[in-house]
């Protein structure tokens, strides 16, 4: 389990992004001021921090001061997010972050730096159709049944999927897709996540874990997403 820790402006930004963010094996803090952000990682020893340089409370500079001369505190990871002007880069310089990025941030660049120091595995954005077969719940009814569904990220573990159609938790399902190479892939996989929607919403997303996948399969989600991955990599480096 990872855990982030992040600023609540950030995090009404991000919140509206479909991420990594959203993954079962990441859990999410938020902290209003500096002062909250050290008791919560006192508390909880989170693997990233995600902060604003001119938060409420002590100064940044203080916080990860005493943040970095702690000893069961300092192995945490920094993104500062910092006003582009020359005396704010210079103070975010002194507070030991892993890495700064300027204002106005672009979420997704902000999200997959934040990726890149948690060293989780990537999950590529990918939206394709999707052929889906499984126990799916009908108006509460099993039915074996076929339908269609959009993915909305991928990775070598599983998939996002959006439909109007109802599955609850522990569904299984096959999934079949093609890759932009026309790779065809088929997965199976469970139904571990349902994602809230507004009520008036007309589609419903859930994250599908894979179960099974043939090596080849899996060699070339492998291929996608790191390629991806790389490129991404280099635009936020």
């Amino acid at each position: 389990m990872k855990k982030v820790l992040i600023g609540q402006d950030i995090h009404k930004t991000l919140r509206q992004k479909n991420s990594f963010l959203d993954r079962t094996d990441v859990k999410i803090f938020t902290a209003a001021s500096n002062d909250e952000a050290l008791k919560v990682h006192r508390d909880e020893r989170v693997h990233l921090i995600i902060a604003e340089l001119d938060m409420p409370g002590m100064s940044s500079e203080q916080l990860f001061s005493l943040i970095r001369k702690d000893a069961e505190l300092r192995s945490v990871s920094v993104l500062m997010i910092s006003p582009n002007t020359p005396a704010a880069i210079e103070q975010s310089s002194r507070c030991g972050a892993n890495a700064v990025m300027l204002r106005p941030v672009n979420p997704a660049m902000l999200l997959a730096k934040a990726q890149q120091l948690l060293e989780i595995a990537w999950r590529e954005t990918y939206r394709v159709l999707v052929s889906v077969e499984g126990n799916a719940i009908i108006h509460g009814n099993p039915l074996n049944t076929t339908f269609f569904c959009r993915s909305q990220n991928i990775s070598t573990t599983g998939m996002l999927i959006e439909t109007d159609k109802t599955l609850v938790q522990g569904d299984h399902v096959v999934c079949s897709f093609f890759l932009p190479d026309s790779i065809r892939i088929q997965a199976t996989g469970e139904i571990i996540r349902i994602i809230p929607q507004k009520s008036e919403a007309k589609t419903k997303q859930y994250g599908v874990k894979f179960s099974s996948l043939t090596s080849e399969a899996r060699q070339a989600l492998e291929s996608f997403v790191d390629k991806k991955a790389q490129k991404m990599r280099r635009e936020v480096s």
